[in-house]
């Protein structure tokens, strides 16, 4: 019984720190692109709208590598978990 209660809030810890996370990463992404734009902007380069750009490159953002990265916030905590418990009742 004990398991079950750490596994559901394990699970609800995980979820809302995977989406602190997910938030966190899409808000610096994207002020970073803004701060491109910016840059661009000011010298002469921008050839598109804010506004398109920064959602150009958020589309790029949701297919890239580090967007993928951030469900290692549940896979790195569960195997740890599983882990230590294999290793303290089967060793």
């Amino acid at each position: 019984m004990a398991f079950i209660r750490l596994a559901i809030f394990g699970l609800i810890a995980l979820t809302i720190l995977f989406w602190l996370v997910r938030l966190y990463a899409r808000s610096v992404r994207r002020e970073a692109l803004e701060e491109d734009w910016n840059e661009a902007a000011a010298e002469g380069r921008a050839e598109t709208t804010r506004d398109t750009f920064v959602e150009a490159g958020m589309r790029d953002y949701e297919k890239s590598l580090l967007r993928k990265l951030i469900w290692l916030v549940y896979v790195l905590p569960i195997i740890v978990v599983g882990l230590i418990i294999y290793l303290m009742n089967y060793r």
